[in-house]
């Protein structure tokens, strides 16, 4: 976890173990502004907190006024605030936490802003359930059997064929997000071969070994 740096969003604070691990190993956590109301339960010091700040409690201000980063603009939300930021520091491996499980809209904005994120820098999304990530181009994976695997494209002409899913798919055009979701693994590893991309992952826990093979 030395060379990893967390963004901690202001969405459902994790409760699986895993994300609530990388939070406790951790040396570098960046808080996206309404995400502060969290540092007594992290029990550790952020590096920064970035966004418009406007949910901030006045006593954090105060506490950790050298390391608020305020950007008052409003094209981007607060967690692109807090990945430019990161970035723009040459902290380049990130692990983002606490982006989904409260409204709807956000959550499909923050997983879908993975694929803008991924060009910039290493980039994987950890929820209660499983991993999401951005994939670019053909790749091979390792999984467990029986792992929840789903798959989306989001301009609807991606074409794909894929290995080691017990569903397999043989030059499938995806046209729609449903169609290549619910699938799993057969066994140890999954291979998706796809043009044109991007393709956003998900990858489900329940495999410890796996778990502490990705983290």
């Amino acid at each position: 976890m030395k060379e990893t740096t967390v963004i901690l969003a202001d969405g459902k604070f994790p409760e699986h173990p895993v994300p609530l691990g990388i939070l406790k190993k951790t040396q570098r956590v960046v808080l996206c502004d309404g995400a502060a109301r969290h540092l007594r339960t992290l029990g550790t010091e952020p590096l920064a907190i970035v966004g418009d700040c406007d949910s901030v409690p006045p006593f954090i201000v105060k506490k950790y006024h050298n390391k608020i980063f305020r950007i008052a603009e409003q094209e981007t939300n607060d967690l692109t605030k807090a990945v430019t930021w990161c970035s723009g520091r040459g902290l380049k491996n990130i692990l983002i936490l606490g982006a989904t499980g409260k409204r709807e809209d956000h959550t499909i904005g923050n997983i879908s802003l993975l694929l803008e994120y991924g060009r910039l820098l290493k980039v994987k999304m950890i929820t209660d359930t499983g991993v999401i990530l951005p994939v670019y181009e053909s790749s091979e994976f390792n999984t467990f059997p029986g792992q929840e695997i789903s798959f989306f494209s989001v301009d609807g002409t991606t074409e794909i064929t894929t290995e080691g899913l017990e569903y397999p798919l043989v030059r499938r055009r995806l046209t729609n997000w449903w169609q290549a979701t619910l699938n799993r693994a057969s066994g140890s590893m999954i291979r998706l071969i796809f043009s044109p991309g991007p393709l956003i992952l998900f990858m489900g826990f329940g495999n410890k070994e796996w778990e502490r093979s990705v983290f």
